[in-house]
Formats: structure tokens, sequence, C-alpha cells
């Protein structure tokens, strides 16, 4: 059967040798079945059996049908947003504990790729957040992120006081110690270790998640994702605030700075096995319905 997926790209663990094994599996495994691989610089290294001149992260997706992440759920963020202008769609292969993007085991890989190599999968899209930091009436900062766009107070012990809009309308103003806008994507992450509520995938929301307000009637809230995000400071005091984008950070926020958050014009595609059953993951993740 002729494979959707011509070339293939591999994304390993950034920082752990220890995927090698699995890498070399998944290289030759592809190569077998005749595909063109190519590879994250990194884990180009980590093969054992060629010299192979790898590529960055960010050039990768343009010479790809399709994107192989090896790792955890953060090393499927790296390659979601790196694949993300390009359209490409990401198979996760999980080498850590179960997460809630990657759901394919090394033990399993072979026989669960070679449907979808064949083109039996499930597609899902899930949407991405794009940040923009204004100074002075101009951008200093742009940033994207698939789980969540975080809030927080920077070296200082005091609570930041964070004044938020939607469409330019008015919502509140809070003395926290920042604040979570998630993605479906993301509440499960962080947002939910902050008491925020899980969002199935397929709605098109997103969650505010305040994180440890001074009120404690400030609570999460959840509002329809085509809509603008606007959060300022209300300090007199100058202090500095720290906005990560995933795992990306952005440091030196000003108090007379404005963050717009909005949702990206562009999604990010994951395949799944037939099979894939969402709420399965969230009761193995969760530890569900277990006497």
């Amino acid at each position: 059967m002729p494979t959707p997926f011509h070339r293939i790209g591999i994304i390993g663990k950034f920082g752990d040798p220890g995927i090698a094994a699995t890498l070399n599996e998944l290289y030759g495994f592809l190569l077998a079945r005749g595909h063109e691989v190519l590879l994250e610089t990194e884990s180009a290294g980590l093969i054992s059996d060629a010299e192979i001149n790898g590529l960055h992260i960010e050039r990768l997706p343009e010479y790809c049908d399709l994107i192989i992440a090896v790792g955890g759920d953060g090393t499927f963020l790296a390659a979601a947003r790196a694949a993300a202008d390009f359209e490409i769609p990401l198979v996760g292969i999980n080498l850590g504990r179960l997460g809630f993007l990657v759901d394919i085991s090394p033990e399993q890989f072979t026989s669960r790729l070679e449907p979808i190599l064949n083109g039996q999968y499930k597609i899902e899209r899930r949407c991405m957040l794009h940040t923009s930091i204004f100074r002075d009436g101009e951008i200093i900062h742009r940033q994207t992120a698939v789980n969540e766009v975080v809030v927080h107070r920077w070296v200082t012990p005091s609570m930041i006081e964070i004044v938020t809009s939607i469409d330019g309308v008015y919502l509140n103003t809070q003395r926290s110690d920042g604040l979570i806008i998630a993605t479906p994507t993301g509440s499960t992450a962080y947002s939910l270790s902050a008491g925020g509520p899980i969002l199935h995938p397929g709605l098109s929301a997103l969650v505010l998640v305040p994180l440890n307000p001074h009120t404690l009637s400030n609570r999460p809230i959840v509002i329809d994702d085509n809509v603008e995000i606007e959060i300022g400071f209300s300090q007199t005091k100058q202090i500095n605030a720290l906005v990560t984008c995933d795992h990306l950070e952005i440091p030196d926020v000003l108090i007379g700075d404005k963050i717009v958050i909005r949702k990206a014009d562009k999604t990010i595609k994951i395949l799944h096995p037939e099979d894939h059953d969402y709420f399965n993951i969230l009761r193995s993740k969760l530890n569900w319905s277990r006497g």
C-alpha cells in the first residue's frame, strides 16, 4: 500500500542519551519501509550505524510529511511549535510516564505505527495561543504556546495586581501570584494542578485560572477561544513579571506593558491509532476508577 508519508522527521527528547536505543530501532524500521528519514540535530548524533547530518528543529518540518516525537509531552510540545507553521502532522512515542499527547509505547511502536503510516489513523486538531507583549504601543515579544500562557510574579515577595479584559470588556482585577490562560490541551497540565477544570480537546474554549489568589472567591473561568484577552497591571510601584509560553520564558515584563493573547491562526495536527481513547488516557493518567 502506498504510504501518504514519504519523508518522516524524528525529534527526540533533548539532552537524553537514554533514548538512543528507541531512536535507532525507529530509524531502522522506517528505512526498511522505504521512507526517507530526517532527524533533528541532537537526535541524529544518537544514530549509531550511519553518519547523518541533522537539521535544526525549526528547519526540520519544512522538509517532512510527518514528524515523530520520541520522549514525553514536553518533547511533543517543542515539535508541535516547530511544525505548526507548516501544518505537518505529528505522532508521539512515549518514553516516560504516560503522556496525554504521546500515546504510543516504545514496546508497541512498530505495530502501532504501521497502520498510521499506511493511512489508517484518527486525526485530531489542537489549537495554540499566540502572545504579544506591547510596550509603549510597540510589540517587544511574540511567542506561541500549545499548553498555556502564564503570567507570574517574578523576583518579588508581593502578589501582582492583574487586570484582565476579554474582547475589550473588563473581566476583573485580581491580586495573586499569577494567572494561567490554558487551551484544552493545557487544561491537563499546569492549569489542572492549580485547580482548573479538564477541558475536552474537542471544545472551542480556553480556561483562565488564578494562581493563589488573595480573594478565595476568584475562581477559574471557561471562555470561548475566539476572543482577545488583554492583561495589564494596576500597581503603582514598579515590579517585574514573568510570562511563560509553555516552558519558554519572557522575563522583565513591566507594569506598563500589555499582554495580548489570542488563538493562533494555525492548529497542530495529531495522528492517533484508530482505537485511540482520550477517556482511557484520563483514567490511566489520573488513576480514576480504581478500587
